[in-house]
């Protein structure tokens, strides 16, 4: 059956998206980098919007290539310091202030959509069809939801504030300049853990452990399984990368194997632990560098340095619960 709103046609929209801030920022001469700071975004842009095209007319093996020679680039201009943020017409406290007063907290209505249209369509959407056709992309309701969702709360942002779709795209473009190269971060991350686990990672982690650590030492091994977790989510930015590189390597063979661990304690406990790594690391940008661009915080990493006692405290107690809880 075929599909309405299909993954590959929310990163077409997603892809247009990226490329109408390009040309915003092309045209924006107060910015000082602009040419530099759009080919970042339209080498990111391109991917969404040409990636199936270029896949269709190169083959795989030479669109992948290509594509890997974009990231390479992507990294070099963000890590060269060749971004920056353009120039906007704000707003003044007092039109803010007026604003506020005006709107109340029906201003935050447009982001209560978001989750309760994605969760409502993810829930009740599933498996249904108009006319032999899906109304949603059944391998990926959840991102298909979540893009309907999206586009009800820009729609009701319309309706609420009475603003214009160029006006959503210039904010859209002015967050982005704030957030910089770390907006694109998780898409990086989720592709290097993707090359963890081709490399089979998990088996290299198993075979120093081996090395090193008696298995037989239980406490030690869920210390070095949580402590690992949390490192390695604090490399990878991201919890869910570094589950199946740890548990592959730790807490199958050793724990769940050797020590007949009750497996659903032991990697909820796991998961956590990797979560205290979260809030460690700048990598994990969207939770500790976003916020702070957002805020406009002197110190960048601020929100990392606030958490750190809270992470650590947290990690001692999952190392604890781990050891009583997944072994009984």
């Amino acid at each position: 059956m075929t599909t309405l709103i299909t993954i590959n046609r929310i990163y077409y929209l997603v892809g247009f998206i990226v490329m109408l801030l390009v040309g915003m920022t092309l045209k924006d001469k107060g910015n000082p980098k602009r040419y530099t700071t759009a080919l970042f975004w339209f080498l990111f842009g391109s991917i969404f919007l040409f990636g199936d095209i270029m896949v269709d007319q190169l083959g795989k093996s030479l669109a992948y290539r290509l594509i890997g020679v974009m990231v390479i680039l992507i990294a070099l201009i963000a890590g060269t310091g060749m971004l920056s943020t353009g120039s906007y017409q704000t707003s003044t406290d007092e039109e803010r202030k007026a604003s506020s007063g005006r709107f109340g907290n029906w201003l935050f209505f447009p982001a209560v959509l978001i989750p309760v249209i994605t969760v409502a369509c993810t829930v009740l959407l599933k498996g249904v069809s108009v006319g032999g056709m899906f109304l949603l992309d059944q391998k990926q309701l959840t991102l298909a939801a979540l893009c309907v969702a999206c586009i009800c709360a820009l729609l009701a942002g319309w309706k609420l504030t009475g603003g214009t779709p160029l006006q959503a795209v210039r904010q859209s473009r002015r967050l982005v300049d704030s957030i910089g190269w770390a907006a694109i971060l998780p898409q990086m991350l989720a592709m290097l853990g993707g090359v963890f686990v081709a490399a089979k990672t998990g088996n290299s982690v198993q075979q120093v452990v081996s090395m090193f650590v008696d298995p037989d030492n239980l406490f030690l091994v869920v210390a070095i399984y949580c402590v690992g977790m949390a490192l390695f989510t604090m490399v990878m930015g991201n919890a869910f990368a570094a589950f199946p590189v740890m548990s592959a390597g730790i807490a199958l063979p050793f724990l769940i194997v050797g020590h007949h661990a009750n497996p659903a304690p032991l990697v909820a406990i796991g998961m956590y632990s990797g979560y205290c790594g979260t809030l460690m690391t700048p990598m994990a940008a969207n939770y500790n560098i976003v916020p702070a661009a957002l805020l406009e915080l002197k110190d960048k990493y601020q929100v990392i340095k606030v958490q750190i006692p809270t992470a650590l405290t947290l990690l001692t107690v999952n190392i604890f619960l781990m050891y009583f809880l997944a072994f009984r």
